[in-house]
């Protein structure tokens, strides 16, 4: 493990406390029921090269902070896709088209719910149609591509993309599979955050360490939702809950503090891609308005030198491939143990057990390399 100097610079943006936190299993599974996640396990352990995603034990971390245990879910292992996102909007298609050969998918997407569709669908033997925007690599664009889909790329941002899926899919009468929810279309986004949730009875199966905290990357929400569902359908125990978020995309951070729904305007797109969103999505947004317990937005600074860090083995004995949306999760841990108020306010201390979402690897192989090389340049 690199000495602590390296990361006593290290330190968020925002923090916040939820003034209306009640944590109730039976709201939240009220909004994701117990039989959604339970036929998501269901059926997802069942697909062919299905098997559990490494937790790993990111002992050199825990012993530089005095912390029990600091677990890593490792979604780089997750089928084909190197993201936890295979399990949301593949099983989506999945339910959706319940059998029927003669449908096409389609989405917007930002990169990996996208290439999770893609996969869905040529698994099923569907046709699928992918809206991406400018924003988009083409290194994403052709692994969605690599899974016979028909790439659409608008002009403009996501928000861009997804007005366009929407219409043109209404026009042609294509199936959306979204997993974002609106106005009347909450069914998809609630199967996809089913999807996710198997992370969370994969975990419960994975350790006996009752998991005392839980920092969780949010872009609308929907991952960050899921796991909080799961925790309420397979913990015994509930841990404390941290959302993180880019400093220039903190629409759940923003929401809490108001406690309402919140709208930022992004002024300048985060690395962390997947976590650039504006507005927090209204099914995950049911969820988590009640059941975190802290947010805090951080910068793009640290994420290359994590990013190296991993791929080092700086963090545990193992060298780990994450991409630049797994980096949240590490950093904000890092930067909440170097404030000693914030650290005490979370209970951070020498019995604390704590969850990262590892949610991609190289998903895009070019940013990955440049991530690596710049965060290796820093380490020198």
């Amino acid at each position: 493990m690199q000495s602590g100097n390296v990361f006593d610079s290290w330190s968020h943006n925002k923090f916040v406390s939820n003034q209306k936190y009640n944590f109730s299993r039976e709201e939240i599974l009220k909004v994701l029921p117990k039989s959604f996640i339970d036929d998501a396990y269901a059926s997802i352990s069942n697909w062919e090269g299905y098997k559990r995603t490494p937790l790993i034990d990111l002992n050199k971390l825990s012993k530089n902070y005095n912390l029990n245990k600091i677990f890593y879910k490792d979604e780089s292992k997750r089928f084909k896709l190197k993201s936890f996102k295979a399990l949301g909007g593949a099983y989506a298609v999945e339910k959706i088209s319940a059998g029927n050969k003669d449908i096409i998918v389609s989405t917007a997407t930002a990169g990996n719910h996208g290439k999770s569709v893609a996969w869905g669908a040529q698994r099923l033997g569907l046709k699928s149609k992918i809206f991406i925007s400018e924003n988009v690599s083409e290194s994403r664009a052709r692994d969605i591509a690599s899974f016979g889909a028909e790439i659409i790329r608008v002009d403009g941002n996501y928000d861009d993309s997804l007005k366009a899926c929407i219409k043109q899919s209404t026009e042609n009468n294509w199936e959306i599979i979204q997993d974002v929810a609106w106005q009347d279309y909450e069914l998809v986004p609630k199967l996809t955050m089913s999807g996710y949730s198997v992370m969370i009875k994969e975990i419960s199966e994975q350790t006996k360490h009752y998991i005392t905290h839980i920092f969780l990357q949010a872009g609308v929400g929907g991952m960050a939702s899921a796991v909080i569902a799961g925790v309420a359908r397979y913990f015994k125990r509930i841990p404390r809950i941290i959302i993180i978020e880019p400093e220039s995309a903190d629409c759940v951070l923003a929401s809490i503090d108001n406690s309402k729904l919140t709208k930022v305007d992004i002024k300048k797109e985060s690395i962390m891609g997947g976590m650039s969103c504006g507005e927090v999505s209204l099914v995950p947004w049911q969820i988590i308005k009640n059941s975190v317990n802290n947010c805090l937005s951080l910068s793009d600074d640290n994420i290359a030198t994590t990013v190296a860090m991993l791929a080092r083995g700086e963090f545990s004995s193992d060298k780990i491939i994450g991409g630049e949306c797994s980096a949240p999760g590490i950093m904000s841990l890092i930067m909440s143990c170097n404030n000693k108020k914030i650290k005490q306010s979370l209970d951070l201390n020498e019995k604390s057990n704590v969850l990262l979402i590892g949610c991609e690897g190289d998903t895009d192989t070019t940013l990955y390399k440049r991530l690596i090389s710049l965060g290796n340049e820093t380490l020198k």
